[in-house]
């Protein structure tokens, strides 16, 4: 008996015809790398898209689509594509070498810099990522308390590294980590955030070195973090001599210009960063108090340097493109002229699509903070507004961190494309370069697809 024919949802029929390039390059890739994508947050069902250039807010993909950009560098472009201010410094700095193997005078303006905009940062060493930055600051913690637990809280993520992966994603329960011993996982406890009981009684044990967590809550802002929690978290630590780690790997520079501890007003005693502090080369940092940071100093003391100085190479660490970048990027994020206006932004996204969601009747809500937002379809909060949201309420943690998930995300971010929209990971993050013609046009663009998706049914 013959088999009835696979049928294919239009949208996603549409997207593989209008998007065949970038279809051939993914069944190339797939020869030679795992999965055929070099970032986990890149996986799109059936293939990514492959771009060939971008200038601002915008980028071209290999079949010539021109697509708004709300990926914007996963959150490290805050001017945008090629800016030209950044990049004539890159371009300058290339004509001068790319790496030293030295000491250069740009890495020291690099510090000086963002010891001016973030509280914490008394001083500040550089790694080449924030996966390196969050590792770093775990290690100095550690050596700075003679504890070997760290505390970190459901759905927040601070890079792949061995000793922060664990719970990032639902069920958080499950802490288990393919090809992370368990022995190294059992050094990591979870709690769920916004519990302030809870982290005392577990701070009382009294064998933790640090706590670390997102500022903006788990993956910048999509599990806000409730009214008063961080200052909470601030005062327990600081009553049990734990080191209070925030990860403004994202929200540095982007929530103001000192981050999210300037415009909270909570100031841990380390903080990693990467994305915008490096200009969008790659680069990263940890800044903090001066008698933790003052570990990763060599001394004139050899059984000092043996067994207790914390060690830290890296062969790419503040090189001198990176530094170039960085040092122009933050002079700029000095005036929180440049973060009001993609705040701005970001609300306008926000309000336009929970609007529009409001109208259609369809299940969903839109939410953010500063200048993110996300998108959750399929789902309903207690607060659903025609206006902005910034904290979904009746909606677990573990359903706002799965909402990328969601059977609903390959139409929308496949129907997003079809409209010229590239959404990162069922949202996005606004820059400099957006205008309100991108939003507007990113609004309606999202009403159409959800039209799309009514007429095949996907909302039943």
């Amino acid at each position: 008996m013959a088999q009835a024919p696979v049928q294919v949802d239009p949208i996603r029929a549409e997207f593989e015809e209008r998007f065949a390039g970038s279809r051939a390059l993914h069944e190339r890739a797939r020869t030679v790398v795992p999965g055929g994508i070099t970032h986990d947050g890149r996986h799109l069902k059936p293939f990514p898209v492959y771009v060939d250039r971008a200038e601002g807010a915008h980028k071209w993909d290999v079949d010539g689509h021109d697509l708004i950009d709300f990926a914007i560098g996963h959150g490290s472009l805050l001017f945008g594509h090629n800016d030209p201010e950044i990049a004539a410094a890159v371009a300058a700095q290339l004509g001068r070498g790319t790496h030293y193997g030295a000491g250069h005078e740009g890495e020291i303006a690099w510090a000086e810099q963002i010891r001016k905009l973030v509280p914490s940062a008394e001083q500040v060493k550089f790694t080449a990522s924030g996966t390196e930055s969050t590792m770093l600051a775990v290690r100095l913690a550690r050596a700075a308390t003679g504890r070997t637990t760290v505390i970190k809280f459901e759905g927040h993520f601070h890079g792949w590294n061995d000793y922060l992966l664990k719970s990032e994603k639902p069920p958080f329960a499950d802490g288990r980590v393919a090809g992370i011993p368990d022995a190294v996982l059992d050094t990591v406890a979870v709690l769920p955030a916004n519990d302030p009981e809870l982290l005392a009684e577990r701070l009382a044990v009294g064998d933790v070195a640090a706590v670390i967590l997102e500022p903006s809550g788990g993956s910048w802002a999509k599990v806000p973090l409730a009214d008063g929690f961080l200052a909470q978290v601030r005062e327990l630590t600081s009553a049990h001599d734990a080191v209070l780690i925030f990860d403004e790997v994202i929200t540095g520079f982007r929530w103001s210009p000192g981050g999210a501890q300037q415009r909270e007003g909570v100031v841990p005693d380390l903080t990693t960063m990467a994305k915008v502090v490096a200009g969008g080369l790659p680069g990263g940092a940890v800044g903090g108090r001066l008698e933790i940071m003052q570990l990763l100093a060599f001394k004139d003391d050899p059984a000092w340097n043996a067994s207790k100085k914390v060690r830290h190479p890296g062969t790419y660490n503040a090189n001198p493109l990176s530094a170039a970048a960085g040092v122009t990027c933050l002079r700029r994020c000095a005036d929180p002229s440049v973060q009001a206006g993609c705040d701005a932004l970001a609300a306008r996204v926000r309000v336009g699509l929970n609007t529009v969601l409001e109208r259609r009747g369809v299940p969903g809500f839109c939410w953010g903070d500063s200048s993110v937002f996300h998108v959750a379809l399929g789902e309903t909060c207690a607060n659903r507004t025609a206006g902005d949201l910034r904290a979904p309420e009746g909606v677990s943690q573990q359903t706002l961190k799965g909402t990328g998930s969601s059977a609903l995300t390959g139409p929308l971010v496949q129907g997003m494309l079809l409209e010229g929209v590239d959404l990162f990971n069922s949202g996005g993050l606004l820059s400099t370069a957006h205008t309100a013609a991108d939003v507007d046009h990113t609004i309606a663009a999202f009403d159409r697809v959800l039209g799309r998706m009514e007429d095949e049914g996907l909302f039943r």
